[in-house]
C-alpha cells in the first residue's frame, strides 16, 4: 500500500487516525419489530482465534443501517472490548456492498407518525456507536469494499483500518435529501486536503478507493480478488500489537494512482471555489467561471448543488466548517442535535420531502422549503447549532471522561 506521493503533504492532517491509536492497549419497508433471531441474521458475527468481525448482513437494501442493526453493532463492540481473549475486530459487509448508509425509510415512517423519540433513540445509538469506533481500545478493521455512503463511512472511517479496494465507492450525497452528513462526517470530511470536504458535502461527489488512499480516508489497498487472502491472513494472528496488523493488511496491497479525471487533480480548482465563505459565493463564483470559459467541471458541480436542500446546503457547509476546529466528540454532539431538528420537522420539512422525492414517490421533484438560497436566512441555519437550554432531550451525551476522544 502506498499513498500517492502529491498528495502526502497535504494529506497529514488525517494522520490522527493512522497514529494515535497506536498507543492505546434505505430497506422498502420498515421493520419496527424485528425479533432477535432477524437481529441476529442482519449482523453476523464470524468468531476465529483471537479476532471477532461483524458481518452487516441486509444485501437487499444495501446493507443500510437499521435501528436493530446499530444496537446490535453497538452491543457486539462493548462486548468484544471488554473480553481479553479477543485481540482485534473487523467489520465488513456481506455481497458487493459495505453500507449505503442510514435506513432512512423507517426514520420517514416515524416523523410522519409524530414518533421523534424513535428518531432520537436511533440517531442516539448510532453516534455512540461511532464514537465507539473512535476511541476503540482494540485494533479495529473495516473492509470497505463496495458502496460506502452516509453514515457507512462513519462507522468506518473513524477507526484505526481502514481497506479500500477497487470496489470501494464513498459518497456523502446527505444534501440531496434535504439532511446533513452526519455520523461523525463533519469531523473527518473537515480533515481532508484544502476544501475537499466541503465538494464532497456540498456535491455528494463520489470517491473511488485509489482517491480515498491517496487522500487519506483509508489506511489500505487492494484488490477485491485479494481479499479473500487478506482475510486468511489477518484470521490467523494471535497478536493485538497494530504494527503486525498493519503489516498483515500491507502485505497484499498495490501502487496506486488517482486517475487523471480524479477531483484529486483539481484541487487547486476545488479550493478556489469551495474555499470561499458562502454557498452564494461558491455558487457565483462558478457560474461566472462557466459563463467566461464554459468549464464543464463547474457546469456538472453546479448541477450537482442545485439540485440539492438550499437550506441543507447551508447547514452542510457550516457543520464542516465548526468541524475543523472540534474534536470527534464535539462534532457527534452538534451532528446529534442539527439530525433532531432535522427530522422533527421544526423548521423545515425538508428531510421528509426529500426522502419522499427519491425513496418513495421517486418523482425526483422535491419541493424544498425554503426553495431557494436567498430565502435561508442566517438566523434559521443558527437555530440547528445551538439547543435551547431546557432542551435536555435533544443533547447527546458520551463517555468522554471514561474514554479518549481522538484529535
Amino acid at each position: 500500500m502506498q499513498t500517492l506521493k502529491a498528495l502526502r503533504r497535504v494529506s497529514e492532517p488525517l494522520q490522527w487516525v493512522r497514529s494515535i491509536s497506536y498507543g492505546r492497549s434505505f430497506s422498502a419497508l420498515p421493520n419496527y419489530s424485528a425479533s432477535d433471531v432477524d437481529i441476529e441474521d442482519q449482523v453476523l458475527v464470524e468468531g476465529k482465534a483471537k479476532s471477532r468481525a461483524a458481518i452487516l448482513n441486509c444485501p437487499s437494501s444495501l446493507n443500510a443501517l437499521s435501528a436493530p442493526m446499530v444496537g446490535r453493532l453497538k452491543r457486539l463492540y462493548e462486548s468484544w472490548e471488554e473480553n481479553p481473549a479477543i485481540s482485534f475486530v473487523m467489520m465488513k459487509g456481506s455481497g458487493k456492498t459495505f453500507c449505503s448508509g442510514a435506513d432512512v425509510l423507517p426514520l420517514y415512517h416515524w416523523v410522519k407518525e409524530g414518533n421523534i423519540e424513535e428518531c432520537k433513540h436511533y440517531f442516539d445509538n448510532l453516534y455512540k456507536f461511532v464514537y465507539l469506533q473512535g476511541t476503540y481500545l482494540k485494533p479495529n478493521i473495516a473492509i470497505m469494499d463496495g458502496v460506502t455512503m452516509g453514515c457507512g463511512g462513519g462507522i468506518s472511517i473513524p477507526g484505526m483500518f481502514r481497506v479500500a479496494t477497487d470496489k470501494t465507492v464513498l459518497a456523502h450525497p446527505e444534501v440531496q435529501i434535504g439532511f446533513h452528513p452526519d455520523a461523525g462526517a463533519s469531523y473527518y470530511l473537515s480533515r481532508l486536503p484544502g476544501y475537499l470536504g466541503e465538494y464532497l458535502a456540498l456535491t455528494g461527489q463520489k470517491l473511488n478507493g485509489v482517491e480515498m488512499i491517496a487522500c487519506g480516508l483509508a489506511t489500505h489497498y487492494c484488490l477485491n480478488s485479494r481479499l479473500p487472502m487478506i482475510e486468511e491472513r489477518i484470521g490467523k494472528l494471535l497478536s493485538d500489537d497494530p504494527a503486525v496488523i498493519e503489516d498483515s493488511l500491507a502485505q497484499y496491497g498495490d501502487l496506486v494512482y488517482p486517475d487523471t479525471s480524479s477531483a484529486l487533480h483539481k484541487i487547486e480548482m476545488i479550493d478556489k471555489y469551495f474555499g470561499l465563505d458562502t454557498v452564494e459565493e461558491i455558487i457565483e463564483a462558478m457560474e461566472n467561471e462557466v459563463a467566461n470559459s464554459c468549464n464543464e467541471w463547474c457546469k456538472k458541480t453546479l448541477k450537482q448543488i442545485k439540485e440539492a436542500s438550499p437550506l441543507s446546503l447551508k447547514i452542510t457547509l457550516k457543520s464542516i466548517r465548526e468541524g475543523r476546529f472540534q474534536t470527534l466528540d464535539q462534532c457527534l454532539t452538534r451532528e446529534y442535535y442539527i439530525s433532531v431538528c432535522g427530522v422533527s420537522a421544526q423548521f423545515s420539512g425538508d428531510f421528509c420531502e426529500g426522502i419522499r422525492a427519491r425513496l418513495v414517490d421517486k418523482d425526483f421533484a422535491p419541493k424544498w422549503n425554503p426553495p431557494r438560497l436567498e430565502d435561508v436566512s442566517d438566523d434559521t441555519v443558527e437555530c440547528y447549532f445551538h439547543p435551547c437550554s431546557d432542551d435536555s432531550d435533544s443533547e447527546l451525551i458520551l463517555p468522554t471522561a471514561q474514554r479518549e476522544p481522538f484529535f
